[in-house]
């Protein structure tokens, strides 16, 4: 059960990762366009700028999670380090209770945040739900709770996950 789990949540990482890489490719491609539009053609496009904006929200959520499963979120690592192993479990446990407490509060106060936006449109795209444009915040503390789930339950990636994958060399 906790091998499947481990492969699910592995599956799950790069999906997040592949996401917040698009929205990041994404966004240096919107921007510039913008740029070129407003300075070179002397026509401002109205939508680059709030994409953009969308884009980053979705980066913020999925980038989120996975930084905290391969443990390269903020953290103040060099007062943990120096404690001894019992004091150093407990700050570990504290951290992910936290973390799980917060998910839990993204999952609720976010579906609750698309509810009552779900009608309303986004101004530049008239088209697009200002419920969906929401949707990262509940998605990304489940997505975010998962992975708490895996570090109490399983513990840390081991060594032949992706997050400590050697980049490949261009030699």
């Amino acid at each position: 059960m906790k091998a499947a789990y481990a492969k699910a949540m592995e599956a799950l990482y790069l999906v997040c990762v592949t996401i917040a890489g698009l929205c990041i490719v994404a966004m240096t491609t919107v921007i510039p366009w913008g740029v070129f539009t407003r300075y070179v053609l002397n026509s401002a496009s109205s939508w680059p700028e709030p994409l953009a904006v969308l884009l980053v929200i979705i980066f913020t959520f999925f980038a989120g999670a996975t930084c905290y499963r391969a443990n390269v979120h903020i953290a103040v690592g060099m007062v943990v380090d120096a404690m001894p192993p019992a004091p150093q479990r407990l700050a570990y446990q504290t951290r992910d209770a936290l973390m799980a407490l917060l998910s839990v509060f993204m999952v609720i106060w976010g579906v609750r945040l698309v509810e009552a936006t779900w009608y309303n449109s986004v101004a530049e795209f008239p088209w697009l739900s200002v419920g969906v444009s929401y949707l990262p915040i509940p998605i990304g503390g489940l997505v975010t709770l998962l992975f708490v789930i895996e570090q109490v339950w399983i513990g840390p990636p081991g060594p032949e996950s992706f997050i400590h994958r050697e980049p490949i060399s261009a030699d």
